[in-house]
């Protein structure tokens, strides 16, 4: 295979979308500044007999993530109160759609099921800041990906 990469398949991060699916309700994360969500192998190490290296046996996984946003919603606050005062936590579904229109890669759907909030800023003021941001960790027990990236066509 030879060729080089042609740059406009590079996708802007700003062309996409983000839904969150909340007890039935579908919310459009237009507030949304950032998203970094990755999954972990986990790997139990054993030894051999008659080789020296440690090998490695993934034994599960554990997804995890950041979501950067600008400060304007109280939908996920209510989702950590609603834990903190009866004991209910709240499990739902994120998913993040990457389609720049002026790449020939096409649309990347990824969906990750029964996250779970870690933190949450409860309340935020800064005088030196015009644009309020937070972010928030969660975790995610699930993920699929019903849309995938076209592989990209090599220039010559």
């Amino acid at each position: 295979m030879s060729g080089f990469l042609n740059v406009r398949d590079t996708l802007n991060g700003k062309e996409g979308r983000a839904y969150a699916t909340i007890d039935g309700r579908n919310i459009a994360m237009f507030y949304l500044k950032k998203v970094e969500a990755s999954i972990k192998k986990n790997k139990t190490p054993k030894n051999v007999l008659g080789g020296r290296a440690t090998q490695n046996k993934a034994t599960g996984w554990a997804g995890s993530g950041t979501l950067t946003m600008y400060y304007m919603t109280s939908e996920f606050r209510a989702l950590m109160l609603e834990y903190v005062n009866t004991g209910k936590d709240i499990y739902f579904d994120l998913t993040f759609v990457n389609d720049d229109p002026a790449s020939d890669v096409g649309i990347q759907t990824v969906v990750l099921k029964r996250c779970n909030l870690d933190e949450v800023p409860i309340a935020l003021l800064d005088v030196d800041n015009n644009a309020l941001e937070e972010s928030l960790t969660f975790t995610f027990e699930g993920v699929d990906m019903p849309d995938k990236f076209k592989e990209p066509e090599l220039l010559s």
